[in-house]
């Protein structure tokens, strides 16, 4: 493996915009990562490598001939969730009904990496419309986790946790509905993040749950995180639910807390995160990564969140009733998948036949509970009730911030399962999401930074940080400070330990 491809993306930056080493170079190390790994992990549906070189050249002259480069970032490669709208390459968002579509405009998330000269080397696998815990109902097969190529990345963004965990690219974008980001990169060892709702652009960005999707950064490090984020943030005019705010200060608090301890802040335990179902090794590692939040001189007390434990079954009504209205425009009768047009079917048996088709079992299941959720005589009883639920929720979320300043739980119940282990369990697949869900239908920031390794079957544990909306530079600040005391206690980052990695590059290398 290069040694560009270890290098993170702060590191990297510094290195091209001192002219130090080229992007071209460091595009060409990452492609070739890829080439060598991704026939084992997955990671990608698409890959544009001409395209990618002739934008990191593109970069390398700018900086030659004295031109400021055009952003932090400028010359890093990143790979893209296959969610967001691209006009040089394929959309497909993990479904057959979408092989091969090429939109005709870019998302605005994607507009801003452009801009910022930032490289786009390809599209990630995920699950089908986003819809999955663990990136196996992908029409195009299912991502493999880098620590253990027998177990799940996570999902619904396992591509793109995976391929930043096996030193395929060293930024990824991901999305965040019920914790897409963020249980992907827990069971990866990676830095995932949910911004606040409304703190990303949504356009171009192919609707899931309107009210829950959230696009955000994954990388190996908080600050990397925090770079991507100031990038592709901001507010968005083609968005109605962008925030017309300036992005938090979240790269200074990276900064600021890789630097500084955490004397006079308050960190909540939430009560309702641990219990049955949670792993003990994973509870193990996080009570480990909250003494450490208390060495660095955070007040730690325990806060009860009862709302939470209510949050599954409202977030699996409010998700697929949203979906199953906005996945109606997939009909075959104006893009992607059309089957049975013959001339002798009417236009509800070509819809008919190609939704069979081209929606996977995962996608049709959320869409018949949505259906149903919002049908005549169950839309009070159903979506009306979770929609009630989802406001207790929130009364949660802002009792919690008078006492604390964040609050903490651990990111996953479980660490990485094996591949089909859950398949035939939609409700234990579900449960993946047990802690991620309240953030997401609240609309307030999260993330997830590694917190080291389960003793009991060595898999990567996530250390989940929440706080207020608009507050993102507090989640970042605390995550940062407890990555330098993580990273000085366990002898350095999380990934550049696991032999593993290791193992899928001499396999394949």
């Amino acid at each position: 493996m290069s040694e560009l491809t270890r290098l993170s993306a702060a590191d990297l930056a510094g290195r091209i915009h001192a002219r130090e080493v080229t992007s071209v170079q460091v595009t060409q190390a990452c492609l070739d990562r890829i080439a060598a790994v991704d026939p084992a992990v997955r990671a990608f549906v698409h890959l544009d490598a001409q395209a990618a070189l002739a934008v990191a050249a593109q970069v390398d002259d700018k900086l030659r001939r004295g031109d400021p480069p055009a952003s932090p970032l400028a010359g890093v490669p990143v790979a893209l969730k296959d969610v967001f709208t691209t006009l040089d390459m394929p959309t497909t968002c993990g479904s057959r009904t979408l092989r091969g579509w090429r939109p005709p405009y870019d998302a605005t998330v994607t507009r801003r990496l452009r801009d910022a000269g930032v490289v786009i080397v390809g599209k990630t696998n995920m699950d089908e419309f986003a819809m999955g815990s663990s990136t196996e109902n992908s029409a195009y097969g299912p991502t493999h986790n880098p620590w253990d190529l027998d177990r799940v990345p996570g999902g619904s963004g396992g591509g793109s946790a995976a391929a930043v965990a096996a030193f395929e690219v060293p930024l990824a974008v991901g999305t965040d509905t019920g914790g897409s980001i963020r249980q992907p990169s827990a069971m990866t060892g990676t830095v995932g993040v949910k911004p606040t709702y409304g703190g990303v652009s949504r356009y171009g960005l192919v609707a899931f749950s309107s009210s829950l999707d959230q696009g955000g950064p994954v990388a190996r490090t908080v600050l990397d995180a925090a770079l991507l984020h100031e990038v592709i943030g901001g507010y968005d005019a083609l968005d109605s639910t962008s925030i017309d705010a300036p992005v938090p200060p979240v790269v200074h608090a990276a900064r600021a807390g890789a630097t500084a301890d955490l004397a006079g802040l308050r960190v909540g335990v939430v009560r309702e995160f641990r219990g049955d179902g949670y792993q003990p090794g994973v509870l193990r590692a996080f009570d480990v990564a909250v003494s450490r939040l208390s060495e660095l001189g955070a007040q730690v007390v325990e806060v009860s969140c009862p709302s939470f434990d209510y949050a599954l079954p409202a977030y699996y009504l409010i998700a697929p009733s949203e979906c199953s209205s906005n996945l109606a425009r997939f009909d075959g009768m104006r893009y992607g998948l059309r089957l049975g047009d013959d001339g002798t079917r009417s236009a509800e048996e070509v819809m008919s036949l190609t939704r069979e088709a081209g929606f996977g079992p995962e996608v049709k299941r959320r869409i018949m509970l949505g259906t149903y959720a919002l049908s005549a005589g169950y839309y009070d009883a159903y979506y009306g009730q979770a929609q009630k639920v989802r406001t207790l929720i929130i009364r949660d979320f802002a009792a919690a911030f008078e006492r604390v300043d964040v609050l903490v739980s651990p990111t996953t119940p479980t660490t990485a399962f094996a591949l089909g282990e859950r398949v035939d369990d939609p409700l234990a697949m579900y449960l993946s999401d047990l802690c991620t869900i309240p953030a997401d239908l609240a609309g307030n920031a999260a993330l997830s930074v590694p917190a080291g390794l389960s003793d009991e079957d060595g898999l990567p544990v996530g250390l989940q940080v929440m706080a207020p909306a608009m507050a993102d530079d507090r989640a970042y600040r605390v995550a940062a400070a407890y990555e330098v005391a993580r990273d000085a206690a366990d002898g350095g980052p999380l990934t550049h330990r696991v032999p593993g990695i290791e193992v899928v590059g001499e396999a394949l290398c």
